[in-house]
């Protein structure tokens, strides 16, 4: 699989994922813009660094999770409609797994934040007003890090990023592909 982080607009961007044999899904626009990483690149990172299988990134990679039929690729409505369907009913089956895919995603939304403030910090920015991260566990402390360090060497190339163009990484590479693969 792999995942697009495309900036679409002066202050936008889509999370595109592609999979050989399925049709490209997005998010577009993606929520959490921001100039120097968004927030889906956050997750993306933190997910692929500490290898969490079962977040949103990972249940993408199963053809589960929130991503949504591009409309350009989708072909008759009828036939978006069956593969709208057809993703429903794999996600159900994905959240009747075990308990590990809700502590996975749990982990990844609660280190996310806590690395995107920690980043933050490192770099002298403050926090979005009206959010509070929740408290570090004292287990957390080498996966921030680890995380921080990597969001450090993508943060440059997300700024550098012109409009339309992706930083495409190969789920669960943290490093980004050289060439961006069609979407």
């Amino acid at each position: 699989m792999h995942v697009h982080f495309k900036r679409t607009g002066a202050r936008r961007y889509a999370v595109i994922v592609t999979q050989a044999g399925s049709p490209p899904r997005a998010l577009d626009p993606a929520p959490g813009y921001d100039d120097d990483i968004p927030h889906d690149l956050v997750h993306y990172l933190v997910e692929a660094e500490l290898r969490l299988e079962n977040g949103v990134y990972g249940r993408a990679a199963r053809g589960g999770g929130t991503f949504i039929l591009r409309a350009e690729h989708d072909g008759s409505p009828r036939e978006r409609a069956r593969l709208q369907r057809k993703q429903q009913k794999r996600e159900r089956a994905l959240g009747a797994r075990d308990a590990q895919q809700s502590a996975d995603m749990e982990h990844s939304e609660r280190l996310a934040a806590l690395c995107d403030v920690a980043w933050r910090r490192k770099h002298g920015q403050r926090r979005a007003p009206g959010l509070t991260p929740p408290a570090p566990l004292a287990r957390d402390t080498a996966q921030i890090e680890r995380v921080v360090a990597r969001l450090d060497t993508i943060s440059p190339l997300w700024r550098a990023l012109p409009v339309g163009e992706a930083l495409v990484f190969e789920w669960p590479k943290v490093v980004p592909a050289p060439a961006d693969p069609p979407t």
